[in-house]
């Protein structure tokens, strides 16, 4: 213990064996023990003792368009890392398209690394893409360390990272399983896409219908068929269907290499409750009714959903049009994700050792991220610092993403992230941020 420069001490500390009062030790960035709660502090030692509050490791965000460089007036590295940093999360996996160039080749990464790299308050992973033309691409950016490959079986929305169909879809996961890569997928039939009714205007209603479930529901099970015949790893993103859940239970009971995420505007939000011209909640695929989260809820309990990310997507305020057809789709969410899902898990009977799992530990397994998502020994000491009980009301103004557009305003939240940590070094408090510590991450075996 002569070389622990920092413990932190709390009576509710979050570690993979349950919560308990513990001390944590941390050296050169690292956690080396969990000690109980009055274990003297080691000569040379700096105590940090947070009382009451929660000590959770740093959440885990695998879903995240940080859209730089090339639509950086969108969002950049540095504005998302800092509303990041201020909810909790230490380490977000960027996603490769609305940036320009999107991440589809070495050559691209090099771009998106260099200009995240002085940037990033929290650390920063990267995915690849999986396009119908870059298929001789996917092994040099696995080697490269991407996390795995993001694919479209619908219009991606830009015309840089157009979908894979049913034939590039087979010849993808085939690639990715020749290497044991993991295949990242947005679900959506384009075919039923196609054959639902396109209205437009501001009604919710209309918009919804645009998107029916069965979009979903058809794609996820091309995709369970594909990986099944082939062997292949694959995680559905963004699930917002229940009905798809019964084929997601069968085909893991089978044994498809599966994995599954849903987003905090799901579970929290609804479709009821949506104004008309709002498009500040038009997300794709959309919000569903609450009986579609009831379900929702009850796969995260039961593990047929294995996590939780934000799909943070956010744009400039003008393209949120009140238009739901022509408004940009994505929702921003990244600094609100913590206390959203907090807030509407404790209504349902959820403790935090459960969001800890679905938005920290299973998201650093997907990512292949093992040093983080726990407190453990041997993990990096990412930490965040939790009063569960305070609430506050969402002001847009407070947020640090680039476009304080958020389907959040004026909801009011339980959980209040009173200083995030990286690597043993306080990154934010009490909305003070320190210059930028995070680095550039890249997927370990």
């Amino acid at each position: 213990m002569s070389d622990v420069e920092l413990v932190i001490r709390s009576t509710r500390v979050i570690t993979p064996e349950g919560t308990r009062a513990a001390t944590v030790a941390v050296a050169d960035g690292t956690i080396t023990a969990v000690l109980p709660h009055d274990a003297p502090v080691p000569p040379g030692a700096r105590l940090e003792d947070v009382g009451d509050h929660v000590l959770l490791p740093g959440l885990v965000d695998t879903h995240v368009h940080v859209n730089d460089p090339g639509r950086s007036e969108w969002e950049g590295f540095w504005t998302a890392t800092r509303a990041a940093a201020a909810g909790g999360i230490t380490t977000l996996v960027d996603m490769p398209l609305n940036s320009l160039p999107p991440t589809t080749t070495v050559d691209h990464l090099r771009v998106k690394q260099e200009v995240a790299a002085a940037k990033a308050h929290v650390d920063v992973g990267f995915w690849g893409g999986a396009l119908p033309d870059n298929l001789k691409e996917l092994r040099p950016l696995h080697e490269a360390g991407v996390h795995g490959f993001k694919a479209f079986l619908s219009p991606s929305g830009v015309d840089e990272f157009p979908h894979l169909d049913e034939e590039h879809l087979g010849w993808s996961l085939a690639e990715t399983a020749s290497f044991d890569g993991l295949l990242i997928v947005h679900a959506e039939d384009p075919h039923h896409l196609e054959r639902a009714p396109q209205r437009g205007g501001p009604r919710y209603a209309d918009f919804l219908a645009s998107r029916p479930r069965g979009a979903e529901d058809t794609a996820i099970a091309r995709l369970v068929t594909q990986a099944k015949r082939l062997g292949a790893r694959v995680h559905i993103l963004h699930l917002s269907s229940s009905d798809a859940l019964p084929l997601i239970a069968a085909a893991k009971a089978e044994g498809v290499r599966l994995t599954v995420e849903t987003c905090p505007h799901y579970l929290t939000l609804t479709a009821e409750e949506v104004p008309d011209g709002a498009s500040e909640f038009k997300c794709c695929p959309p919000i569903r009714e609450a009986a579609n989260q009831d379900l929702l809820w009850q796969a995260l309990a039961d593990g047929t959903i294995d996590c939780v990310v934000t799909d943070h997507s956010p744009s400039t305020a003008d393209l949120k049009t009140p238009d739901f057809a022509t408004a940009w789709g994505g929702i921003s969410g990244l600094q609100l994700s913590l206390a959203a899902v907090w807030t509407e898990a404790r209504r349902r009977g959820h403790g935090l050792e459960d969001v800890v799992r679905w938005m920290s530990a299973k998201t650093s397994e997907l990512a292949g991220l093992h040093r983080k998502g726990a407190i453990a020994p041997g993990r990096d000491a990412d930490f965040a610092v939790l009063a569960p009980d305070e609430t506050f009301t969402v002001d847009p103004a407070a947020l640090q993403h680039r476009n304080r557009v958020t389907a959040y305003a004026g909801k009011t939240l339980h959980g209040v992230v009173k200083s995030t940590w990286l690597r043993g070094q306080r990154i934010v408090a009490d909305g003070e941020f320190t210059e930028p510590k995070g680095r550039l991450l890249t997927r370990t075996p």
